[in-house]
């Protein structure tokens, strides 16, 4: 296998291939001709049966070890969704699993919010603050999920030494594809103000993200490139 260009994809691992990010990506590797091995829990299996015969899947929890060991055997990249569900490091422990079982040189992307800084340059509101830790502490009593374990994740993958990517999204609707999101290295900048992207379009930029080499080692914080603010960046130039 050759991965010492990431502009060469065959085969594509999708980890979280069944929730709603998962399933576009699924698609946009199809669409692709990459062939593709989908992870996801074995509950969730039946979600995946519109791609009946078209990928292959490999059923267990995403963090797991021996799961993504098997998964990402010979994959030229990783797309992978790090959702904190529950309180067993399942971000962290999917990140980890990742970065220690995927192919050398492959190319590895990540998903993410905004939450998630990336240094001392990321600029938060007090509102956007607040509003995160509420989340946290209210999900962590229920158990439901867990939002600090993904800033664990995101710190092993920033110390990694890897070809990685983490895409850090603003909120997500439904609809038409607006085309490829715009990105900034920061949180904080005006161009993100809109915070809305389509999640058709933050699953095209994770895509698109496993053949461009100047996000390796980025994490790029996304915009839908129709939202408002983005528009107004435009008219001002």
């Amino acid at each position: 296998m050759d991965t010492g260009r990431s502009g060469r994809i065959r085969k594509v691992c999708v980890v979280g291939a069944s929730g709603k990010l998962g399933q576009y990506l699924v698609r946009r590797a199809l669409d692709h001709g990459w062939e593709v091995v989908g992870v996801c829990r074995e509950r969730s299996v039946g979600k995946l049966d519109g791609f009946a015969d078209r990928i292959t899947v490999v059923p267990g929890d995403t963090n797991d070890p021996e799961v993504i060991r098997r998964a990402v055997a010979g994959c030229d990249g990783v797309l992978t969704v790090l959702v904190p569900w529950g309180v067993r490091q399942y971000s962290s422990g999917t990140a980890r699993a990742v970065l220690d079982h995927a192919e050398p040189g492959a190319r590895l992307v990540f998903s993410c919010g905004w939450h998630v800084p990336r240094d001392d340059k990321d600029r938060y509101t007090r509102t956007f603050t607040a509003s995160v830790r509420i989340v946290t502490l209210l999900s962590r009593a229920l158990r439901v999920v867990d939002v600090d374990d993904q800033l664990a994740a995101a710190r092993l993958i920033f110390a990694s030494d890897r070809r990685w990517t983490l895409v850090r999204a603003s909120d997500l609707e439904e609809g038409e594809s607006q085309g490829l999101p715009v990105w900034t290295r920061h949180v904080g900048d005006p161009l993100l103000k809109s915070n809305l992207t389509r999640r058709v379009d933050f699953a095209l930029f994770m895509v698109e993200a496993l053949t461009d080499d100047t996000l390796v080692q980025e994490a790029p914080a996304i915009v839908g490139r129709l939202a408002p603010s983005v528009l107004a960046r435009r008219d001002e130039s």
